[in-house]
């Protein structure tokens, strides 16, 4: 398995920009390889918010057939030239293999 992880921090009242962005239907779960796509927001009181975008692939394969495919390309370049929202403070990507996962135990009855 191959994850992506995309952490976004964003002003105070704006997270929901973001989880919005990506919790909407698109094209990415239609793509071959494609598991989930989980939206999360760090618990704070105040201040600035943290959004992080978990994208699991059954394969870096699988993630980088949707990193080259013309869908991306394309969704990548309608935003071009356009300004970065104001509320949006920092974000970055990072990569990950899995090497291990556990599960719940489940109890016979």
């Amino acid at each position: 398995m191959f994850v992506q992880m995309k952490k976004t921090i964003v002003t105070e009242g704006n997270a929901d920009q973001v989880v919005n962005r990506f919790s909407g239907e698109g094209i990415i779960e239609k793509q071959e390889g494609f598991i989930d796509l989980t939206v999360m927001v760090k618990k704070v009181k105040r201040g600035d918010e943290e959004v992080i975008v978990m994208i699991r692939w059954e394969s870096e394969q699988h993630w980088k057939q949707w990193e080259k495919s013309d869908a991306h390309i394309a969704g990548h370049k309608a935003k071009l030239g356009q300004p970065k929202p104001e509320y949006i403070v920092q974000s970055e990507s990072s990569l990950y293999n899995i090497k291990a996962v556990k599960k719940a135990a489940v109890e016979a009855k």
